[in-house]
């Protein structure tokens, strides 16, 4: 029970202050995407929470408006049409998901944990898979370190359960400082329309 009570509350600090601090940033980016193409700065997307619980994950949009309606729909390669100018870039710095510090702050979210996946993902994990849903999806994680989506869809999922399984205020130290790194050096953010799933989207 301690270690939940400290995760939350480092989760409620460093959110809140990287929110502070980076807030000049989100709003150039903010202005950036408004300018750059039609439709809102922000994009929601129903994603897979502790237990499988559905929210909405917030993002800066870096697609065309409505690009899951056109297209390959929720698949998204390198070199995608509908990734705008200004999306690239945030996609490639990682900026894009400065808003998901909101999902942490709201408690949707932690800090550190498996990235949180599709309802539809969700609905093709094994019995096994499943279990990557026992601890709130995370803005970094033990798979996000080790390769992001670079990785086969089934070496990322066993590297979450080895986190879930292996859960530490150590292991989170260590992801954390892994983390910028992985960050600044922008690789393993596609692996092929799908970002390596082989199930149905």
């Amino acid at each position: 029970m301690g270690a939940v009570v400290i995760r939350r509350g480092f989760d409620i600090v460093v959110s809140a202050g990287l929110l502070v601090l980076t807030s000049p940033v989100l709003l150039a980016a903010v202005v950036a995407v408004k300018l750059d193409s039609r439709g809102p700065a922000f994009y929601r997307q129903r994603r897979a929470g502790l237990r499988g619980a559905p929210f909405d994950m917030l993002k800066l949009r870096t697609m065309v408006d409505g690009a899951e309606h056109v297209g390959a729909g929720l698949a998204i390669d390198a070199g995608d049409s509908r990734i705008t100018r200004v999306g690239a870039f945030l996609r490639r710095t990682s900026l894009d998901e400065l808003p998901n510090l909101v999902n942490v702050l709201r408690g949707e979210m932690s800090l550190i944990g498996p990235r949180p996946t599709l309802p539809a993902q969700v609905a093709q994990y094994t019995p096994r898979q499943r279990g990557r849903l026992a601890v709130k999806p995370g803005i970094t994680g033990w798979a996000q370190v080790n390769g992001r989506a670079a990785l086969p869809w089934s070496e990322r999922i066993e590297l979450d359960l080895y986190y879930v399984e292996h859960r530490s205020l150590a292991l989170d130290l260590r992801i954390l400082a892994r983390t910028p790194p992985l960050v600044l050096g922008g690789g393993g953010l596609y692996k092929g329309t799908a970002g390596g799933w082989e199930g149905e989207l």
